[in-house]
């Protein structure tokens, strides 16, 4: 009973801290998405082009951060036209690029994380186009493609579909306050948040447990920290092989991250299990389901290695440059609540959250939410 008590309380301490930041991620991620349209992405992404990838890049990064809702996007591009490559290279940028993740990050690990997340993920999807144009063959694709056409849902297919964009004449701030505006962003925010609470409360309560019960000797084991320059290289390999069996995507593998940080993996160990979220076991079978079984374990060999590559590049720029991280210090801290900036914070930040929850009951949001996975029900324009 102490021991679920204390992992208990790491989570919940954990989750304490980074609350407002949460909101605040989720919010801005809101706003983005009310004002950037679905309908003509397929129409930007025709080819893999470095021009088609870069577009690919920026409306990942105003989509969203759900990891499932992502993968769900992505299919439907392709399905609508859009260059196979340039709909993977949009889904990674939906999750590692967003607005949110680099908060939060900051918030558990320190600012070289998120830089080293904006840096590493273009190097990540450059890395995966030179591996596609190299070992992809039109055979595959076209087995891929006739798969996607049967349309077989997933999970967050609805949510993935959503568009609800703000439209018309005006400055981009008349329109997002406008009412329109005000209902689209309270819609974004509700349905991200039901896309990715369980990735984020699995996440904590893995990182409690793990933190709470896993010696340090175990860590430092598996990590290989006595030998540093095979930590080196070991880390971005081991970092996404416990992502795929940890299950946790989105922002939810971010406390999982300080933990593992903490316990002696490599900086490039922590960028490459973040990367990672795209290759875990439930994420592999919408695959499966999407593109077939070939195309599946192909999408899970070349995203590895993309991941692997991009991560280990990262760890040696850093520390070239003399940005590494000195102390292992990532937030994780038991339950405390005492009236400092966070807590004030939390409270701001939370009646922001209840108006927007407010405004998306209001406006028939509800309905919408039982839907998020029928995406028949969701083509709003």
């Amino acid at each position: 009973m102490d021991l679920i008590l204390r992992a208990l309380s790491m989570a919940f301490g954990m989750g304490w801290e980074i609350l407002w930041p949460l909101i605040l991620g989720f919010t801005l991620s809101a706003v983005v998405e009310a004002v950037v349209s679905r309908q003509q992405m397929s129409r930007l992404l025709p080819d893999d082009r470095p021009r088609s990838i870069v577009k690919a890049l920026a409306l990942g990064a105003a989509s969203s951060s759900c990891s499932y809702a992502a993968v769900a996007l992505a299919r439907s591009l392709f399905r609508k036209g859009a260059d196979f490559t340039a709909a993977m290279a949009f889904e990674m940028a939906s999750t590692n690029l967003v607005l949110e993740l680099s908060i939060i990050m900051a918030v558990f690990l320190g600012w070289q994380f998120t830089v080293a997340e904006f840096v590493g993920a273009p190097l990540m999807v450059t890395f995966l186009v030179l591996l596609f144009r190299r070992f992809l063959r039109r055979k595959l694709l076209d087995e891929a493609k006739l798969q996607a056409d049967k349309g077989i849902a997933g999970r967050m297919e609805g949510h993935a579909t959503m568009d609800m964009s703000v439209r018309g004449g005006g400055s981009l701030l008349s329109r997002l306050t406008s009412p329109e505006g005000l209902t689209a962003i309270s819609h974004y925010f509700v349905m991200d948040w039901a896309s990715v609470w369980m990735d984020i409360v699995g996440g904590l309560l893995i990182a409690g447990a793990l933190a709470g019960w896993v010696p340090p000797d175990f860590w430092q084991s598996l990590f290989l920290v006595n030998h540093p320059v095979i930590a080196r290289i070991w880390g971005p390999i081991v970092g996404p092989l416990v992502a795929v069996i940890a299950f946790v995507c989105s922002v939810g593998n971010i406390p999982l991250a300080a933990v593992l940080w903490n316990g002696g993996i490599s900086f490039g160990g922590v960028i490459a299990f973040i990367f990672a979220d795209l290759i875990v076991l439930p994420i592999l079978n919408i695959y499966r389901k999407y593109y077939g079984p070939r195309m599946a374990g192909f999408l899970f060999v070349t995203f590895y290695a993309a991941m692997a590559a991009a991560a280990l590049l990262v760890d040696l720029l850093f520390t070239a440059l003399g940005l590494m991280p000195q102390q292992r210090n990532a937030l994780v801290v038991e339950a405390t609540i005492a009236w400092n900036y966070t807590t004030w914070l939390n409270i701001l930040f939370l009646a922001l959250a209840a108006y927007l929850v407010w405004r998306f009951v209001r406006t028939g949001g509800v309905p919408m939410l039982r839907m998020m996975n029928r995406p028949e029900a969701m083509q709003i324009h």
